[in-house]
């Protein structure tokens, strides 16, 4: 069932709220929404939504295999205490602060060295900017 599933992005470029946000579609019906941020090959996602009539059939896990496929890494922010056993099954690794981390080639981000590892890459924080999306 999980393999006819549609996405389709509102670009925060054309929305108000300073979030992607990505529908899950499934058969012409509605059956989850995703709010997230794209950009750089990365994709952080703040939430995702399986609308509770639909839940358990895989319809999450399909979506983030989709996306597996499609970025080099994805970040799932602000993850709940009950949603943490959903991550680690998917691949992703305890980042700290609330991040689970997936990187298509395996390096990942551990913990404390989260920053550090954006640092070196050229990402992030600029002293007194804050992020930006």
């Amino acid at each position: 069932m999980p393999d006819k599933l549609k996405l389709k992005l509102t670009n925060r470029a054309v929305q108000p709220s300073g979030f992607d946000w990505i529908n899950i579609d499934r058969c012409r019906t509605r059956i989850g929404k995703i709010r997230a941020r794209l950009g750089g090959g990365t994709l952080t996602i703040f939430s995702i939504n399986i609308f509770p009539e639909f839940e358990g059939n895989g319809y999450a896990r399909k979506t983030i295999d989709t996306f597996k496929a499609s970025f080099h890494r994805i970040i799932a922010d602000r993850v709940r205490y009950t949603a943490v056993g959903f991550w680690v099954k998917m691949g992703f690794v305890n980042a700290g602060g609330g991040r689970y981390v997936y990187d298509k080639d395996g390096s990942g981000v551990r913990g404390a060295n989260e920053r550090r590892w954006f640092q070196a890459k050229g990402i992030g924080e600029k002293a007194g900017q804050g992020r930006k999306g």
